[in-house]
C-alpha cells in the first residue's frame, strides 16, 4: 500500500526459473488475436461496501477492471476484436449449480440491474460481440468457440475478473482448446492477492510468457486497422 492508500500492482515473478529449458519461445500474439473482457459488470463499480459483496474482490479490484478499457480502446484501434463476457444466473437459482457451494454467495442474478454489462464505464457498442454464461468458464456452454472460429483467432488476450476463477478457468478451457492465451496482469484482479497470484503462476506453468502487462501487450498490438 502506497501513501495515500494506493494500491501496489501485483509483481508476477518471472525470475523462477523454467523446469522445461525447451519450451518454445512464442510471440506475444500468434496470429489473430482476440480480447476477451470477462465479466466486467455494473456491480464491479457500484459503491458497495466490500463486506456486503456476494464475492470478495483484492484491494484495487475496481481500478484494475477500468484500466481493461485502456486495452479495449486500442484494440479496436488495432481492428482486434473485442468479446464482452457476462457472468448471468435465473433468479430462481435454477441454474446456479454449485457455484455457492464455496466461498460465493449467490451472484449475477438476471433480476439484478447491476448483473448488466458495465457498458459506459467500458465504452461498449451496440454492436459488439457479447456472450452470456451461467458458469465461470466463458466458454462452458455457450458459443465462444464457434464465434472465435468465424474469427479465426489464434491468440486470445483475457482481462477481467476473478483472476482465480472466471479468467482462470477461462484460459485453462482455451489452453486445452489449444488457443495461445495471454492474461494482462494488471487488468485482472482476484478474490484476494493471494489467489490472484497463484492462478497467474498456474497459467504461467501451462503457457511460459502468458502473463503479460498492459504496456506489453500494447506493444504487440499491429498498428491502426
Amino acid at each position: 500500500m502506497l501513501a495515500g492508500g494506493a494500491i501496489t500492482a501485483t509483481v508476477f515473478r518471472k525470475d523462477i526459473p523454467m523446469t522445461n529449458p525447451n519450451s518454445k519461445k512464442r510471440n506475444l500474439i500468434e496470429g489473430r488475436a482476440a480480447l476477451i473482457v470477462i465479466d466486467i459488470q455494473k456491480s464491479t463499480f457500484a459503491p458497495i461496501p466490500d463486506h456486503e459483496r456476494s464475492i470478495a474482490h483484492m484491494p484495487g479490484y475496481a481500478e484494475r477492471m477500468a484500466r481493461a478499457k485502456t486495452a479495449i480502446d486500442k484494440a479496436r484501434e488495432a481492428g482486434i476484436a473485442v468479446i464482452f463476457i457476462q457472468e448471468i444466473h435465473r433468479a430462481d437459482l435454477i441454474d446456479m449449480g454449485r457455484e455457492t457451494d464455496g466461498d460465493e454467495d449467490v451472484h449475477c442474478l438476471d433480476s439484478n440491474p447491476l448483473t448488466a454489462f458495465a457498458e459506459e464505464e467500458l465504452g461498449m457498442r451496440p454492436d459488439d460481440y457479447r456472450i452470456s454464461k451461467r458458469r465461470y468458464s466463458a466458454f462452458y456452454g455457450t458459443d465462444l468457440e464457434i464465434l472465435l472460429r468465424g474469427l479465426k483467432a489464434e491468440t486470445l488476450i483475457l482481462v477481467g475478473g476473478l483472476t482465480d476463477v472466471c479468467v482462470h478457468y477461462t484460459f485453462v478451457d482455451a489452453h486445452q482448446a489449444d488457443y495461445f492465451c495471454r492474461v494482462i496482469e494488471d487488468c485482472v484482479a482476484g478474490s484476494s492477492l493471494a489467489a490472484h497470484q497463484a492462478s497467474l503462476n498456474a497459467v504461467e506453468y501451462l503457457q511460459h510468457g502468458a502473463v503479460r502487462s498492459l504496456d506489453e501487450v500494447l506493444a504487440a498490438f499491429p498498428p491502426h486497422a
